[in-house]
C-alpha cells in the first residue's frame, strides 16, 4: 500500500506468525480475531485484542498489524490531521499532543514525523508503556499507564500540567477497549479551541450501533462540543479472512468542556 508507513524494530524477536486458515477465520467478529506465534519452538494463540500479550513480543505488533494486515490508520489519521492544520494555519511544533491509547509508539511516531512539538503517551497498559520506551525511545516527552475512568488527584494534576490542545486516539475505539467515560475524560484534558484526531469502526456512527459508544460520539458533533473539521472513510485493514474493515478518520475542534453524564450514560 503506497505510502504506509512501516517502522523495523532493532529489537523484533526471531518469531514465525500465523494467521488462521480461512475455514477458521471465517465469521470472526473483530474483537475475536487471533493469531498464532511461534517463538523458540514453542507456539501460542493470542487474541489481536489481547494487546497486553503482543506488546510483549518484539517486532509482533507491527508484524501482524501493519504488514500481515495491512493497517494504514496511522497514516489516513495523520495526513487527514496534517490537511486540517495547514489549511488553519496552525504550526506544529507549537502544539503539544495527547496520544490516547498509545500502544508501542506507532501515532506518536507519525505526530512526531508531523513535527508536533512535545507527544505525550497515555495507554491502560503498563505494557504498552514498556513497549514504547523499548521500540520507540526517546519519542515521548512522558508516558502515563493508566485507567482514565479512575484517575488520581496526582494523575490528574500530572497531565493537568501539559496544557494539551490537541489529543490523538487512533485503533483503539469502539470495542470496549476505551470506554466512552475514559474518552471524554481524554478530550477534556484539551484545551478549548484544541483539536482531536481518531478513528472509530464505520458501524459505530450508525444509529443502530448497540453499543452506545457511537451515540455519545455523534451526540457530542449534535450537541457541539466538538466540530467535526474533516472527515473520510477508508479502509483501516483487513480482517484476518482478507476482508476490508471500513473505518471513519475524523478531525475536529475541542469546542468546550464535555459532559461527563453523556458518557457515562453510554
Amino acid at each position: 500500500m503506497r505510502g504506509k508507513l512501516i517502522t523495523t524494530l532493532d529489537t523484533a524477536l526471531d518469531f514465525a506468525l500465523h494467521l488462521p486458515p480461512s475455514d477458521a477465520a471465517g465469521g470472526l467478529d473483530q474483537d475475536e480475531e487471533w493469531c498464532e506465534v511461534t517463538i523458540d519452538d514453542e507456539r501460542r494463540r493470542i487474541r489481536l485484542h489481547d494487546y497486553a500479550e503482543i506488546f510483549g513480543v518484539p517486532g509482533l505488533y507491527e508484524r501482524l498489524f501493519q504488514e500481515s494486515l495491512e493497517c494504514d490508520s496511522p497514516r489516513v489519521v495523520g495526513d487527514l490531521l496534517a490537511e486540517q492544520l495547514g489549511e488553519n494555519g496552525i504550526d506544529p511544533a507549537r502544539l503539544t499532543a495527547l496520544d490516547f491509547g498509545a500502544g508501542n509508539g506507532m501515532v506518536g511516531e507519525v505526530l512526531d514525523d508531523l513535527g508536533v512539538g512535545a507527544i505525550v503517551g497515555v495507554d491502560l497498559l503498563e505494557e504498552a508503556k514498556d513497549a514504547a520506551f523499548r521500540d520507540r525511545p526517546g519519542l515521548y516527552e512522558d508516558y502515563h499507564a493508566l485507567d482514565l475512568t479512575a484517575l488520581s488527584e496526582d494523575d490528574r494534576s500530572d497531565l493537568a500540567e501539559h496544557d494539551f490542545d490537541l489529543m490523538s486516539c487512533v485503533a483503539a475505539l469502539g470495542f470496549g477497549d476505551i470506554p466512552a467515560v475514559a474518552f471524554a475524560e481524554a478530550l477534556n484534558f484539551v484545551s478549548d479551541g484544541g483539536w482531536t484526531a481518531f478513528n472509530v469502526r464505520d458501524r459505530f456512527f450508525e444509529e443502530s450501533d448497540p453499543t452506545g459508544f457511537g451515540g455519545f460520539l455523534r451526540r457530542l458533533f449534535r450537541e457541539g462540543a466538538l466540530e467535526k473539521r474533516a472527515q473520510v472513510r477508508y479502509t483501516h485493514r483487513v480482517s484476518v479472512d482478507g476482508e476490508p474493515l471500513r473505518y471513519l478518520a475524523v478531525v475536529a475542534n475541542k469546542q468546550g468542556e464535555i459532559p461527563m453524564d453523556w458518557a457515562a450514560a453510554a
